[in-house]
C-alpha cells in the first residue's frame, strides 16, 4: 500500500500530466493517488478538473461532490461542480454553487462574473420556455431572397439558382482569407439544404457502388482549417467520392459558420453523394452555450442562426452503409428491443429539439463503456452501453459494426467492443488543448474500413470558443 508521501507524489505526477494536456494520464495518476489516500479532497478536485477537460462532466460532478463530503468548505470543489453543471446545461445547479463560492470568497471577481452570467442564462431559458410555441413561424417567413441585393463590396463568384464547384472553390478561398459571404447567399444555401435534408428519411440508406469511395468523418467542431486538411489529404467531394459527416460540425471552434456553410454547399451540389448526420451540437441549447449562435450573430445576423437551427432540426439522425454499418453520432439505446425498423419509422420532425430522454437523445448522446450492460453516463447526460449491448444490436439487425463519433480519441479513432463499435473523431488538437490526432474512414465497394489519421494544421490566431456565451465557458 503506497504511503501518504507516495500519494502526494502521484498527485504531482498527475499535475505534470495535466500541464502537458495529457488528460487521460492525469486522471490515471489522480486515481492512483485516491486509491492510496481516499480522504484527501484535493485529489478529487484535481481529478474533477481533468475529467472536465475530457468532457466527462458527470464524473467531475461526482468527484467534486466527494471532495465536499470530505471538506464542506472546499471552494475549488464548488468551482469544479459549477463548471461541470454549466457544461451540461444544468444552470440552476451551477448557480447554487456559484452563490456558495461568492459567499465563502466575496472578493472573487471571476466567481461573481460566472454567477451573473449563469443567472442571465437561467432567466433567459425560463423566458424562452415561457414563450415557446409549437407552431411558431419559420425564420424564412417574409424573406424575399430573390429580390435581395448582394453587398456592393463582394468580389467573389456569383451564386445563381444552383450550386457550382466554382462557387465552392471561391468560397473556400474567401473563408481562408477571413472574408464572408453575402447574406443573400448564406440564406440561399441554408434554405436549399434544409429542403433537401427535410425530405430525407431519419435513417438514410446508401450503397457504395463500383468506382466509388465513401469517407466517414467525425466531429469537426468549427475547426475549418483541419477540415480543409482532410480534403487536401483525401480528396475533395466529387460525384465518385462521397462524404458522410457524422454530426458536431459546429461549436467550440471559431470557424463554425465556415464549416457549416461549406458542408451545406457540398450537400446542395451533391445531394445524393454527400451526407450529414445530426450531432448533439446541432441543437439550440448547445449552440447558445458553445459559440455557434454568437458566431452567427457576429459574422452575419440573428436570422442566420435561426435558419441554421431549423435546418439542423431537419437533419437525418443516422446513415446505414451497405446494410453493414450503422452510423450515428452518439450510440446505442437503453432498450434492447430498439431495431433499425424503429429508427426508420421515427418521425424526427415532430421533435425539433431532443429532450432529456427518448430515442433522439440516445442517438445523439450515448457512449460506449468497457463493462457489460449499461451504466450512467460519464457526461452526466444519457447513458453508456457495453460490448454485450453492441453485440446484441448488431446481431439482431444483421450489422457488422456501429460507427459513431461524439468523443475525442487520442489516435483519432478507436475500435472497441470486439470490433463492433468504432469511434471516429475528426477535430485534431481539439480546442487547441488536447494533443489528439484526427481521423477519417474510407469505405469502398467491398465495404472494408480503411482508417486514416492526420495532424492539426496552423490556423489564424483566434482562440476556440471566441464567440461562446459571454464568460461562462472561460472555466473549461
Amino acid at each position: 500500500m503506497p504511503s501518504a508521501e507516495e500519494a502526494v507524489a502521484l498527485k504531482e505526477k498527475g499535475n505534470q500530466a495535466f500541464k502537458e494536456h495529457d488528460w487521460a494520464r492525469a486522471v490515471d495518476f489522480y486515481t492512483q493517488a485516491i486509491a492510496a489516500n481516499g480522504s484527501e479532497p484535493s485529489f478529487y478536485t484535481n481529478r474533477a478538473q481533468a475529467y472536465i477537460k475530457q468532457e466527462s462532466y458527470g464524473l467531475a460532478i461526482a468527484d467534486a461532490t466527494k471532495a465536499l463530503e470530505l471538506d464542506s468548505n472546499n471552494v475549488k470543489a464548488y468551482y469544479r461542480r459549477a463548471v461541470a453543471n454549466t457544461a451540461i446545461l444544468h444552470h440552476s445547479d451551477a448557480l447554487r454553487d456559484w452563490k456558495i463560492v461568492i459567499k465563502k470568497n466575496p472578493s472573487d471577481k471571476v466567481a461573481k462574473l460566472q454567477f451573473s452570467e449563469c443567472d442571465k442564462v437561467v432567466k433567459r431559458d425560463a423566458f424562452l420556455k415561457a414563450i415557446e410555441v409549437s407552431d411558431a413561424p419559420s425564420a424564412a417567413e417574409g424573406l424575399d431572397i430573390e429580390h435581395m441585393s448582394v453587398e456592393a463590396d463582394y468580389d467573389g463568384v456569383r451564386l445563381e439558382k444552383e450550386m457550382t464547384v466554382e462557387f465552392i472553390e471561391d468560397m473556400i478561398k474567401r473563408f481562408k482569407d477571413g472574408k464572408k459571404l453575402p447574406k443573400k447567399y448564406v440564406f440561399q444555401i441554408i434554405l436549399a439544404v434544409k429542403e433537401i435534408v427535410h425530405a430525407e428519411p431519419t435513417m438514410v440508406e446508401m450503397e457504395v457502388g463500383e468506382g466509388q469511395t465513401l469517407t466517414v468523418c467525425g466531429d469537426t467542431h468549427g475547426q475549418f482549417f483541419d477540415l480543409l486538411e482532410i480534403f487536401r489529404l483525401n480528396g475533395f467531394p466529387s460525384p465518385t467520392h462521397s462524404y458522410l459527416f457524422n454530426g458536431d460540425f459546429v461549436d467550440r471552434g471559431s470557424w463554425s459558420t465556415e464549416i457549416a456553410l461549406l458542408l451545406y454547399a457540398y450537400k446542395w451540389l451533391y445531394p445524393d453523394k454527400f451526407f450529414l448526420n445530426r450531432g448533439n451540437h446541432e441543437t439550440d441549447d448547445m449552440n447558445r452555450m458553445y459559440g455557434f449562435e454568437g458566431e452567427c450573430r457576429a459574422k452575419y445576423n440573428e436570422r442566420t442562426f435561426k435558419l441554421f437551427s431549423e435546418s439542423f432540426s431537419a437533419l437525418p439522425l443516422a446513415t446505414l452503409i451497405g446494410k453493414k454499418y450503422f452510423v450515428l453520432h452518439g450510440g446505442l439505446f437503453s432498450d434492447d428491443d430498439i431495431s433499425l425498423d424503429d429508427i426508420r419509422k421515427f418521425n424526427r420532425h415532430k421533435q425539433r429539439q431532443p429532450g432529456q430522454s427518448g430515442l433522439m437523445m440516445e442517438m445523439l448522446w450515448t457512449d460506449p463503456q468497457t463493462n457489460p450492460g449499461r451504466g450512467p453516463s460519464k457526461r452526466g447526460v444519457g447513458l453508456q452501453f457495453g460490448p454485450d449491448v453492441t453485440k446484441r444490436f448488431c446481431e439482431k439487425n444483421g450489422l457488422e459494426a456501429v460507427i459513431r463519433s461524439h468523443e475525442v480519441r487520442m489516435e483519432g479513432y478507436e475500435v472497441e467492443h470486439d470490433g463492433r463499435c468504432i469511434t471516429v473523431f475528426s477535430a485534431p488538437k481539439y480546442c487547441d488543448s488536447t494533443e489528439n490526432k484526427g481521423a477519417y474512414i474510407n469505405i469502398g465497394p467491398e465495404l472494408k474500413l480503411d482508417f486514416h489519421k492526420f495532424d492539426a494544421v496552423p490556423h489564424p490566431p483566434i482562440k476556440p470558443m471566441a464567440y461562446a456565451s459571454n464568460g461562462l465557458m472561460s472555466m473549461m
